[in-house]
């Protein structure tokens, strides 16, 4: 999230004092992962997985991180360098890491 401030001016609308930014994935790569997470924490299906869904709340410590990156790559025929891994603590950030790594390899 990124936030401006409206440096004393009080006349700014209040949609001109916030604004968030995101990397939006395609609901279907979010959804991929949303599954890959799902089968590789073992979650049942009425535990909620969405693009804003933490591995941390889902319960994945660090070993099921690097299962899940893992799944990922084999599913999305991709290689997560491992810098990138480090980042990814939602599945958002999966999502979009996955969409970057396929518009590059395309190029």
């Amino acid at each position: 999230m990124v936030f401006f401030s409206n440096m004393g001016i009080t006349n700014l609308p209040l949609s001109f004092c916030r604004l968030q930014i995101s990397c939006d994935a395609k609901p279907e790569t979010i959804d991929m992962v949303c599954n890959i997470v799902r089968k590789q924490l073992d979650l049942k299906e009425d535990m909620s997985v969405s693009g804003e869904s933490k591995f941390a709340a889902l319960g994945a410590d660090s070993l099921d991180t690097v299962e899940i990156v893992l799944g990922l790559e084999e599913e999305f025929g991709i290689t997560v360098e491992e810098e990138s891994a480090q980042n990814i603590a939602m599945v958002q950030d999966a999502a979009d890491l996955i969409e970057k790594i396929l518009e590059k390899d395309s190029a």
